[in-house]
């Protein structure tokens, strides 16, 4: 089974983004923000990373950029799931090491999608 870290500061948004991938047939494990993300990703690694962009402490690009400093997730395929839409923040995201981009809300059968592209 892939392994997928879901990470949202929002209580509902991480539920719901687990609950689908979930039933997708994925493992998920959840983390609160990104300082809980990079304590989670230094215990193991995973296939595949989602995360929220605008979160406290450690935003969805610092994340990336974090990770991307960690061998074991140096090719790991990383998503910014979010509201920000612009192309400025997409350039900002491929900048730090992001491998797709998907606005908020998400319909979870295009992330199914989209995971399915990404992870080798």
């Amino acid at each position: 089974m892939l392994s997928i870290l879901a990470v949202d500061d929002s209580v509902s948004a991480r539920q719901l983004l687990s609950h689908t991938l979930t039933l997708a047939g994925y493992g998920v494990t959840e983390a609160v923000d990104g300082r809980d993300a990079v304590d989670k990703a230094l215990q193991r690694g995973f296939d595949l990373v989602v995360t929220d962009q605008n979160m406290p402490h450690m935003d969805g690009l610092d994340l990336t950029r974090r990770l991307r400093e960690i061998p074991a997730f140096r090719h790991t395929p990383i998503l910014i799931l979010t509201t920000e839409s612009s192309e400025q923040m997409k350039q900002a995201g491929r900048a730090a090491g992001a491998t797709g981009w998907l606005v908020k809300p998400f319909h979870p059968a295009r992330l199914i999608e989209l995971i399915q592209k990404v992870i080798p």
